[in-house]
């Protein structure tokens, strides 16, 4: 039964890394394409610039490391999805953007993203420092 449950949740894990990397590629290749979605809309040169950089190559790293650096870079990456989701809950209705469908999907992702990183393995151990 636990290894049933551990070979599901690495797959989860793996899909995660995938939808990470995945949407970091968009907005590297694609930045003009994510305003619909995310309210962003670039609108000079520079700002196609920051969302490639700052938002494409940093999702790309985060998805990635994990495949080089296992679960320390697993760990990073489930508080990172659990840092913004702790931002974005209360500011959409902080900034007026509860109603957007887009905000919820992206807190429902960031919730559940964050709790598959974050689980904990059977007969795993963990690295102290």
């Amino acid at each position: 039964m636990r290894r049933g449950v551990n070979m599901l949740l690495s797959l989860l894990r793996y899909a995660v890394l995938a939808a990470t990397v995945a949407s970091g590629l968009v907005l590297l290749v694609r930045p003009e394409s994510v305003s619909g979605f995310t309210g962003l809309a670039p609108d000079s040169a520079r700002g196609v610039t920051e969302i490639r950089s700052a938002m494409g190559g940093v999702f790309i790293a985060l998805g990635l490391a994990p495949l080089f650096l296992k679960t320390p870079a697993e760990r990073v990456l489930g508080l990172v999805y659990l840092a913004i989701a702790a931002v974005r809950a209360p500011f959409m209705f902080a900034d007026g953007s509860a109603g957007e469908q887009s905000n919820w999907i992206s807190l429902a992702f960031e919730v559940v993203a964050a709790a598959i990183l974050l689980a904990r393995r059977s007969g795993a151990t963990t690295a102290r420092t």
